[in-house]
């Protein structure tokens, strides 16, 4: 199947590593997935592209066009992207009003299928008729590793217990200030609070392993990939209770869902470092990895097909 993938261009490096994943997990199943980046941020920075793809599209064929997020969604639509498929990530359908409206008309004219990636995101973007598909987790790329080893990858003192927020701390949905806050319940001569921030992908596996507990505070998410990327390399969890969190992470010993409450965060931060061992986490995920979600993919483009 000839696949074309419509997204944002504007990450650091390109292409997102989430979607760039996804399409390697199609590839290794025989299918040929092509790359195509939008450049320019905010509406004007997007629909800038709406040309420059139309001739793109002319000049190609393929099966079926993937779009991931919305503006890219809209842009490809308006570009004549067809059969589409679309792609909603999390914020698309938690941040703005205005933009879930938007999501609703295009779906109604223009996107064959829509993928979100938690009951959640379905119930809050009402569609309905959406596919639940979170991303996958490479297996062979996230998987436990020793702790020494992985400190030497992030210099991190090896006599302290360490704590990884699992996100930039400049992102507000992220809600660094009440992870600081809970932090700060702790006793900082024996724990640290580390900070994802310009880590490249491919490192993440030792930053998870190098982590005593992975930590996540956000207003909202999806099904965010940094929490089943920890569970795939065994870590202890603490995650209040957005997206998916509940249904990937409840029923594994060492893993804790909590409120927005920086008491509790903190409580169950120390029952988790207290915690001799690390999780069953990859186990319990064996049902989200990338050759699974690709599978699901693939049934979802034949249905579009036809």
């Amino acid at each position: 199947m000839e696949i074309l993938f419509i997204s944002s261009g504007n990450t650091k490096n390109g292409i997102s590593p989430i979607i760039k994943n996804q399409g390697q997990s199609l590839i290794n199943q025989g299918h040929k997935v092509s790359f195509y980046t939008i450049k320019g941020k905010g509406v004007s920075g997007y629909f800038s592209n709406i040309f420059t793809l139309r001739k793109f599209l002319t000049e190609k064929q393929f099966d079926v066009i993937h779009a991931h997020y919305s503006l890219s969604a809209m842009v490809a639509s308006l570009s004549g992207a067809q059969p589409l498929v679309v792609s909603l990530m999390g914020s698309d359908v938690k941040a703005s009003g205005i933009l879930r409206f938007c999501i609703r008309i295009f779906k109604a004219i223009f996107w064959k299928k829509v993928i979100v990636k938690s009951k959640d995101m379905k119930i809050s973007s009402g569609l309905t008729q959406s596919y639940i598909v979170p991303n996958g987790v490479d297996f062979e790329k996230f998987k436990p590793e020793a702790r020494d080893e992985s400190i030497e990858v992030t210099k991190w003192d090896s006599n302290k217990k360490h704590i990884l927020f699992a996100a930039n701390p400049n992102r507000y949905e992220k809600n660094f200030e009440l992870a600081k806050q809970a932090f700060e319940l702790l006793n900082p001569d024996e724990v640290e609070l580390q900070v994802l921030e310009d880590v490249p992908n491919e490192q993440m596996p030792q930053y998870f392993n190098a982590s005593d507990v992975i930590l996540l505070t956000s207003l909202w998410e999806g099904s965010p990939n940094v929490i089943k990327e920890a569970m795939a390399c065994n870590c202890k969890i603490v995650a209040v209770d957005v997206g998916d969190i509940k249904e990937v992470i409840a029923n594994t010993k060492g893993c804790y869902v909590t409120g927005f409450d920086k008491e509790e965060i903190a409580e169950k931060i120390i029952e988790a470092l207290n915690l001799p061992q690390k999780t069953n986490g990859k186990n319990a995920i064996a049902y989200l990895s990338a050759d699974a979600i690709a599978n699901t993919l693939t049934n979802i483009y034949k249905d579009t097909i036809l």
